[in-house]
């Protein structure tokens, strides 16, 4: 059993390293993780394992412990209704908006392992086909370079295209590779996978169209959301857009943008000046 000792280490030393606010009431998970990672490092206890993360620098370790500690729940198509959105209103905007360059930049800040901003341009590839000739680019992150990784790879077991994935989709852009799907690689190389701390320096990112950062935020306190806010801000031209989860907002956290409500759902957009 993992002591509150313990968890007021763990929680301490991820947020130091990632910002990411443990709750008392999540101790249960966080006993749940640490099992699990104590079991793969061949240390009998989660005590172990936490004494060894005292014990100096492992950066190995370390980063295991908030990989370990993020969240990586997700899903194709989450939220149905930002995607109708996307579909009715965002997309045919921008499109309208940007017809004469041609150039487009999206970024999804907390990629997990790859369905959402996959999702994203099966939409594209399904409803808006002329924009996969444009000059797209697509940037998704993550801090866990293990989810990273398979994101990049692009393949999912049965559960994970049962879960959001219309069949039809699955069959016109994915191919059977044993036990797991693959999306086809003209649609996988689009999206340019990177590591990325969003409480920490960013790389640079190009000027940005639309911006996923769902379900993402409420692992932070209100100081790293505001900085967060505030880049993501400096990053997008004028007329793009912000997505969140529907549980997060960036209402009284950065007063710059504002609500725009949609059909059943709702995005933001920096306030005009």
């Amino acid at each position: 059993m993992m002591t509150a000792a313990d968890f007021d280490y763990v929680s301490a030393f991820v947020r130091d390293m990632a910002a990411i606010v443990l709750e008392p009431r999540r101790e249960y998970l966080v006993e749940s993780r640490m099992q699990t990672l104590a079991r793969r490092e061949n240390l009998p206890t989660v005590g172990a394992l936490v004494a060894k993360l005292r014990d100096g620098p492992n950066h190995g370790l370390h980063r295991k412990v908030v990989d370990a500690m993020t969240t990586s729940e997700t899903s194709f198509f989450r939220d149905l209704p930002q995607f109708d959105a996307l579909r009715k209103t965002i997309l045919p905007e921008l499109l309208t908006r940007h017809a004469q360059e041609q150039q487009l930049n999206f970024w999804c800040g907390a990629a997990s392992t790859g369905q959402e901003p996959y999702s994203v341009l099966l939409l594209l590839a399904d409803d808006f086909p002329e924009l996969l000739k444009w000059d797209l680019k697509f940037v998704a992150t993550d801090l866990c370079g293990e989810l990273i990784a398979r994101a990049r790879a692009g393949r999912y077991n049965q559960l994970e295209v049962n879960r959001g994935l219309p069949a039809t989709m699955l069959g016109r852009h994915f191919t059977r590779q044993g036990a797991e799907w693959e999306l086809k690689a003209e649609l996988r190389g689009r999206v340019d996978f990177r590591e990325l701390n969003l409480a920490q320096n960013w790389p640079s990112l190009p000027s940005l169209d639309l911006v996923f950062l769902r379900n993402v935020l409420v692992y932070f306190d209100g100081e790293t959301q505001r900085a967060i806010l505030a880049k993501v801000r400096r990053l997008l031209r004028p007329g793009g857009y912000l997505l969140l989860g529907e549980t997060e907002t960036a209402l009284n956290v950065d007063d710059a943008f504002e609500r725009v409500a949609l059909a059943n759902t709702a995005c933001y957009r920096v306030r005009a000046a």
